[in-house]
């Protein structure tokens, strides 16, 4: 398949309302649908609202045929891949902030946020457990690769996806704006946008990043979901402050363009990465230490 029709969902979540939320999934899953998208994205916790805190226990659930809210998505995705957001209860009662990849009436991948912000107005690591794993997996469009947020503004899980094959990188988030300026944009999408684009170019891979709007328990999400291509090109961009669902074709060839062109995956080199890691983590006095 050389060509990705995708849409980009950002909209205004009901805290904790599962039931509202899970229709306004189906809704626009039906609409991308018909207007050709055959993969839908959305923002971080998409079916329950950021600022949970204690409700966290009471709107988890776990991605499998059988929960009530799973069901009907898995029976969406069988028109549309969908990349939903949810909290996500485990078996020893442990709660994640996760995103799922559901596709022809299957559950692809789980992705558990690995990066939980506990700085200024964040304070997930009181009612969340961190995820443990980033990996790649395979789609009927390609390798992919799923991050939430925080995740990806640390260099580690990106490049980790990039290694392990995914060509093209799905970032959903839940964004506060912060930070006024002269630009008739937040310093946080300023600074975001930046960010994808340099992963973009760097990684000669597509960023699709989903960033939800609305204002919540004193919040404001400032959505302006974007799509870069493997040149750092900006393909799509949706509004600010406002609901959207954003179309976007990928031309996958490019990925073949860009990295004939600019080699930099071929030259990667993995062994002198992982032992020069490896020196660093058995702490070696010459070097600065690091955490887990």
């Amino acid at each position: 398949m050389n060509r990705l029709p995708l849409a980009l969902a950002q909209f205004n979540t009901r805290l904790g309302d599962v039931d509202a939320n899970l229709d306004r999934h189906l809704s626009y899953a039906e609409q991308a649908r018909r207007q050709g998208a055959e993969l839908l994205v959305f923002p971080e916790l998409s079916l329950t609202g950021y600022a949970l805190m204690d409700l966290a226990v009471s709107v988890a659930r776990r991605p499998h045929a059988d929960d009530p809210t799973f069901r009907p998505l898995l029976q969406a995705s069988k028109s549309i891949d969908l990349l939903v957001g949810f909290v996500e209860a485990e078996q020893r009662h442990r709660f994640y902030i996760s995103s799922a990849y559901l596709s022809r009436g299957e559950i692809v991948h789980v992705h558990r946020k690995v990066y939980l912000p506990t700085y200024g107005l964040f304070d997930e690591g009181r009612f969340f457990a961190w995820g443990d794993a980033v990996r790649a997996f395979d789609t009927r469009f390609g390798r992919m690769g799923v991050l939430i947020c925080e995740d990806f503004w640390h260099a580690s899980p990106p490049y980790l996806l990039w290694l392990d094959g995914a060509d093209v990188l799905l970032f959903a988030s839940a964004s506060p704006g912060r930070g006024l300026s002269r630009e008739p944009r937040l310093e946080t999408a300023r600074w975001v946008e930046q960010i994808n684009q340099a992963y973009a170019s760097l990684f000669t891979s597509f960023i699709v990043h989903v960033n939800r709007t609305g204002f919540e328990d004193g919040l404001n999400f400032w959505g302006g979901s974007t799509v870069f291509d493997p040149d750092g090109a900006l393909l799509a961009r949706a509004p600010y402050h406002e609901e959207a669902l954003t179309l976007v074709e990928l031309d996958l060839e490019q990925l073949h363009r860009t990295r004939a062109r600019l080699p930099l995956l071929r030259d990667e080199r993995t062994a002198l990465m992982s032992r020069e890691l490896a020196r660093i983590l058995r702490r070696d006095p010459g070097s600065p230490t690091l955490g887990d």
